[in-house]
């Protein structure tokens, strides 16, 4: 190497040494002197005498981190799962923020297992504390009156650490828990008779309100020993294109249909029924959240558009069925691959043709009798035409308390 470089470079690197030493002496004293982020507690985020130290807390809870230096917070996670910290309020001594509702707790390593940790430009501060799984909660079926051999799913949340699921009242054997608590798969076995689903976990267990497999609870019309079907549409038993069905069903059907179409009574477009008791006149006094519509519903093809509507022979109150329609608004073909449960709650029943506001009891819905006749009905109530036609067949129609 050059002389003159090898001199110069020699000569550099005493010059920038005592900066790179003072630049770690430094970092190892911020670290001695504690100035790094530190948490000392956690409190719970409610007014005195509720802002109790906590030793435990619940996924979706809100929480008061204390201890030092954490107002400059790049990260806070929680077993792992980041929080949100964009509207989080934090100061140098503490950090108010919501656990992450969905924490998947089979997933998270051990490392992370009950550990807050919480990043800033000036180190890691890591707490230990303990991060429950919730209860379970069961809040759909996709299909309560399956068959033995098909497939079936509980829908709901904090469905961790399963340890027991059944339903109808039989023990399911061998089950598959989603990874986020939000699903449990499995093949039914042959069911005997009705029954709760339920499902047990390590915190806790739930089951639903109703029983299924259960063809004759609150049942309106199922086409076959409960038909007061009048007119309207086609039944079939035996069509190639809905298998897995419980005898007799009804099928809808319309082609593409022209913006604001609502001609409901041609062809295949509406399933009528004579007066039957939606709910005992000796229950009218029960709140309207306290009861759902169902029926099993099987869409072979894309639909996309159409709207399938109920009324209790009044247009007064509707609730619309549109499983096409997104939450933002945008559109999506829609098929179930099967038969599938509807379940549309009493509080869905709305006026200005399903948009407005909900009946306020029941008799507001049902009369003062709690009965009528059931009238399943498809429009089209956009100005565009729809993008599908609709091809759906419709069975086991009933009204169910859910609460």
């Amino acid at each position: 190497m050059n002389k003159f470089i090898s001199h110069t470079c020699s000569r550099l690197l005493l010059w920038l040494l005592p900066g790179i030493m003072a630049m770690v002496q430094t970092g190892c004293k911020k670290d001695r002197d504690g100035s790094g982020p530190v948490i000392t507690h956690v409190r719970n985020y409610a007014a005195s005498p509720d802002d109790t130290l906590l030793t435990a807390a619940l996924p979706g809870q809100w929480v008061v981190l204390s201890g030092r230096g954490l107002q400059d917070a790049l990260q806070v996670t929680f077993n792992g799962v980041p929080a949100s910290i964009k509207s989080v309020m934090f100061s140098d001594t503490s950090a108010v923020m919501q656990i992450p509702a969905v924490i998947p707790f089979p997933d998270v390593t051990a490392d992370n297992l009950n550990v807050i940790r919480c990043i800033t430009p000036h180190g890691t501060a890591t707490f230990t504390f303990n991060i429950v799984a919730p209860p379970p909660a069961i809040t759909g079926i996709s299909n309560e009156n399956a068959l033995a051999g098909d497939s079936v799913y509980l829908y709901g949340t904090n469905f961790f650490f399963t340890q027991h699921v059944t339903f109808a009242g039989t023990e399911i054997k061998d089950f598959t828990a989603a990874s986020d608590g939000t699903s449990i798969g499995f093949v039914l076995p042959q069911l005997g008779h009705s029954g709760k689903a339920a499902v047990v976990t390590k915190s806790g267990a739930d089951s639903t309100k109703y029983n299924v497999n259960d063809l004759t609870t609150g049942m309106l019309c199922n086409f076959d020993d409960i038909n007061p079907f009048s007119w309207g549409t086609n039944l079939e038993s035996t069509g190639t294109d809905f298998p897995g069905n419980r005898g007799t069903y009804a099928v809808l059907k319309n082609d593409v249909l022209a913006g604001g179409d609502g001609v409901w009574w041609g062809n295949q477009r509406s399933i009528n029924t004579n007066e039957v008791q939606w709910v005992p006149k000796d229950s009218l006094q029960a709140s309207p959240d306290t009861y759902a519509f169902k029926f099993e519903i099987n869409v072979p093809t894309a639909w996309n558009g159409t709207t399938i509507y109920v009324i209790r022979d009044s247009r007064d109150f509707m609730a619309r069925y549109e499983p096409w329609l997104t939450a933002t608004g945008t559109t999506a073909s829609y098929v179930t691959k099967g038969w599938r449960t509807v379940t549309i709650p009493f509080s869905s029943f709305r006026s200005n043709d399903g948009k407005g506001t909900s009946a306020t009891d029941l008799t507001a819905l049902l009369t003062n009798t709690g009965a009528g006749p059931v009238n399943i009905q498809t429009a089209n109530f956009s100005a565009a035409p729809t993008a599908t036609g609709l091809y759906a067949a419709i069975d086991n129609i009933r009204v169910v308390k859910i609460k």
